[in-house]
């Protein structure tokens, strides 16, 4: 059964506005680039033509080419999040973290279903492929980005502008819980399913999935910097879907630390 949302629960579009404050800016620096990513099933070229247009194509998968928004922002050294959404699949939208120096990739698909699909699910479930970057998978250094239990017991601050702190307590291996501290949703928390990955050190991935509105988020973590960079994919109070940047500053509030006989899932 879905849960019942509250009268007085906000829409997408209300708790969007003014939450990419504190984010890192789009970058040109990719420009004129080709990126050639290799997943799992697919292979996904990318050409970005200028800050927020690129062309792409894929081979292998679902396939087709086109020429369609994206953005692209240095999220750490060499570190790249690209997000990007593609005019034929307006249902969904496509997230790359991208290390240029060790070739690593993390690919994660949101897309949005309808209800009777979702059977009391989130309407916005997510795909994750881990991919290399290059014509040679072999070159790939370093570590395989993976799932992770490095985060949970770990409480957040995030203020994404004046008007939004927002706090996060990663609880277990597929839920966290969130409550606002400041902002129009003042007062409001809940318990969503979320994933987390690690890209590499300090650097991790944390997407989450909404059950009481249609909408999912990714967001890379960079705990070197304190800084978080993501997007929300998620249908409007008028039914329109967005794809919507956010963007905050991270504090570190509290660690719990479970014993091994009694820890999360």
């Amino acid at each position: 059964m879905a849960q019942t949302r509250p009268d007085d629960w906000k829409n997408f579009e209300d708790f969007a506005a003014g939450i990419a404050t504190n984010r890192l800016p789009a970058s040109e620096a990719l420009v004129g680039r080709s990126l050639r990513v290799v997943l799992p099933s697919t292979v996904l070229v990318l050409r970005p033509v200028s800050r927020h247009e690129l062309e792409w194509s894929e081979q292998g998968g679902r396939g087709g080419q086109g020429r369609d928004w994206y953005e692209a922002i240095e999220v750490a050294q060499d570190t790249w999040f690209i997000d990007m959404t593609q005019r034929s699949r307006p249902d969904e939208a496509l997230t790359l973290v991208v290390n240029a120096r060790t070739r690593r990739v993390l690919a994660i698909r949101c897309r949005i279903i309808g209800a009777a699909e979702a059977g009391g699910q989130p309407r916005v479930p997510q795909d994750f492929w881990p991919g290399t970057l290059g014509d040679d998978p072999a070159l790939a250094s370093g570590e395989v980005p993976a799932e992770t239990r490095d985060l949970i017991g770990l409480r957040t601050f995030q203020t994404y502008s004046p008007n939004h702190t927002y706090e996060h307590t990663y609880l277990s291996s597929r839920r966290y819980a969130w409550q606002c501290l400041r902002g129009v949703q003042r007062g409001h928390g809940d318990v969503d399913l979320a994933s987390y990955w690690r890209f590499e050190p300090d650097l991790y991935v944390f997407t989450f999935r909404e059950f009481l509105i249609p909408v999912a988020s990714v967001f890379l973590f960079n705990f070197r910097d304190l800084r978080s960079t993501g997007k929300f994919l998620g249908i409007t109070g008028a039914g329109a879907i967005a794809n919507d940047p956010a963007g905050a500053f991270i504090t570190k509030a509290s660690m719990t630390f479970y014993p091994a006989d009694a820890a999360p899932v």
